[in-house]
Order: structure tokens, then sequence, then C-alpha cells
């Protein structure tokens, strides 16, 4: 193999390898910090174990804040799944915990895309 087909193949095994290591949670925090330098969107995937991505996207305009965010996260996510899938509220007025109900499985969080430039968003278990 030619040096950068062996270095692709192993970026790509690396992403495999990633896959695998994701896990599933009952409950999770977003954690913003910043704010939001221009208008942009965040897009979110929920994915419950054995079951099919759900996209969420949170439209967040420039100058948002961390607690502004966090408030638009919450309610967006709570208007994409109505009131039996996940429980969703802010916490420490940045953060935004999402737990399961009931008989939902356990899920996993992705941040697709942030277009907000400035407003960060990290994911945690919980």
């Amino acid at each position: 193999m030619v040096g950068w087909q062996l270095l692709a193949m192993s970026v790509l095994m690396l992403g495999v390898v990633f896959v695998a290591l994701a896990s599933p949670s009952n409950k999770w925090r977003l954690q913003f910090s910043g704010h939001a330098k221009v208008d942009g969107e965040i897009e979110l995937s929920f994915t419950p174990k054995d079951g099919t991505a759900t996209s969420v996207v949170v439209a967040v305009p420039k100058g948002t804040g961390e607690n502004a965010a966090a408030r638009l996260a919450r309610d967006t996510i709570k208007q994409a799944f109505g009131k039996g899938v996940y429980n969703v509220e802010t916490d420490d007025g940045e953060d935004v915990l999402v737990k399961k109900r009931g008989s939902t499985p356990s899920f996993e969080v992705i941040v697709v895309r942030n277009t907000a430039d400035g407003l960060r968003l990290g994911l945690d278990k919980e």
C-alpha cells in the first residue's frame, strides 16, 4: 500500500472503532457556553438503542448567550418529542438535562452540526 492509502485505511478503522465504543445512556447533559456571533443552527441527533435516529434542529439567533441557548434547546427538544419520551429541563442555567421516561430505551445524543459560531456545546452522559 502507498502511504496515503495506509493513512486512509487507518482513519477509516479508527472511525469504526469509535462507533463501536459509542454507547447509549438513560440521561444526557448538554452544556452550553459562549454566545452566538452569528445566526445559526444546532442539529442534534437522538438515537434510541436499536432504534432510528431523530434529528432536532435548534435555531439560534445572533447574540444568544449560553443560558438562552439552553432554554431554546430545551423547548425545541420538548416540542420534537412531546411529553412521553424524554424529561427535558434546564440545570444551572446553561445546561440541559435529557432523561428517558418509563419504558423509553436508553439513547445516544450527538451534535451533527453547529453553525452558531461562538456558541459551544458539550455532551456528557450522566
